[in-house]
């Protein structure tokens, strides 16, 4: 005779005594979980991320006709100064107020810009630049940092395969060989999309990282920023099916549109986002960065003894919260 099936859920809340059902059982005293310390920080070591280092992204409504905005902290000097210069540029000129999303290739990299460049479903002429887009060298990628400016990481362990160390500088990943220093590609960070070496990019075409950290991206491409609020509008779009995610011309209808792109500093006051970040300077990011290394709250049982640059995420928070 067939047994019937039962639902894990209730498996659990069989196995589970009476009197205390699993979801609400109480969590064991122990130590801070890293949101807790994180929580604990005092306002001054929290960094105000100015106006001019934000964009604001609008897509079309979702089909429940909610707003979806993206807000997007462009990369700080010294690096790709050139190309962020370029998505000011391009943002201000409103180049990208109608154009689409053309790709979506699972677990790695959502990327917009105008629809026939660099895609191998286009048929039509793409875009002009608008003037003043600058040119940027493959030496761009990497920075040299001087010594006496470097923040190193001997606060907490890090591990890494792709560099001789990394860090947090100016709030964003870094790693380092020698003298130089790039920023590296962690999930929500922003890159610009490009054509065969020599070409570099200038911006026009952005993608997104939504799976696991694509690495050996790194000094192979531009990266100009990070997502920091509306990821969840681009994670969860539809994949292509075209080469590398790209939408084929019969899935035209995933393309999502982008309606505005705008810098935050040019929006009226009461529509400015107001974002900070928590400094590396400070007292509790070490405390922080250890323990997302060292897991010691209750639900964990063995600490793992370090962590990837990119599973130690800087905290952002929307000012005044």
């Amino acid at each position: 005779m067939t047994k019937p099936l039962i639902s894990l859920a209730a498996a659990l809340a069989l196995s589970a005594p009476s009197s205390a059902p699993l979801a609400a059982q109480d969590a064991p005293v122990g130590a801070p979980s890293p949101n807790e310390i994180v929580e604990g920080a005092a306002a001054e070591e929290w960094i105000a991320i100015p106006a001019e280092d934000l964009l604001v992204m609008t897509l079309a409504p979702a089909t429940n006709g909610s707003e979806r905005k993206v807000v997007i902290q462009l990369m700080p000097a010294p690096f790709s100064q050139g190309w962020v210069e370029n998505i000011r540029t391009l943002a201000r000129a409103q180049w990208y107020d109608d154009i689409t999303v053309n790709r979506v290739q699972d677990n790695y990299v959502v990327q917009w810009g105008d629809l026939n460049y660099d895609n191998p479903e286009a048929d039509g002429e793409p875009k002009l630049l608008p003037e003043g887009v600058k040119v940027m060298d493959e030496s761009d990628y990497v920075q040299r940092v001087p010594e006496a400016e470097e923040e190193q990481a001997g606060r907490y362990r890090l591990i890494d395969s792709y560099a001789e160390a990394t860090d947090v500088k100016g709030g964003f990943p870094v790693a380092q060989v020698g003298d130089f220093w790039w920023p590296v590609h962690c999930y929500g960070m922003i890159g610009v999309g490009r054509n065969y070496s020599p070409d570099t990019g200038s911006g026009a075409e952005l993608y997104t990282v939504i799976g696991h950290a694509p690495r050996h991206l790194d000094r192979n491409i531009a990266l100009v920023g990070r997502i920091i609020e509306g990821m969840e509008h681009l994670s969860s779009l539809p994949r292509g099916s075209g080469a590398l995610g790209f939408y084929t011309d019969e899935e035209a209808d995933k393309r999502t549109p982008i309606l505005t792109v705008r810098v935050a500093s040019d929006l009226p006051a009461a529509e400015q986002p107001h974002f900070e970040f928590l400094s590396t300077a400070g007292e509790t990011f070490p405390r922080y960065a250890d323990a997302r290394a060292n897991r010691r709250d209750p639900f964990f049982i063995v600490p793992a003894g370090g962590a990837d640059i990119c599973n130690i995420p800087v905290p952002i928070r929307r000012a005044g919260e």
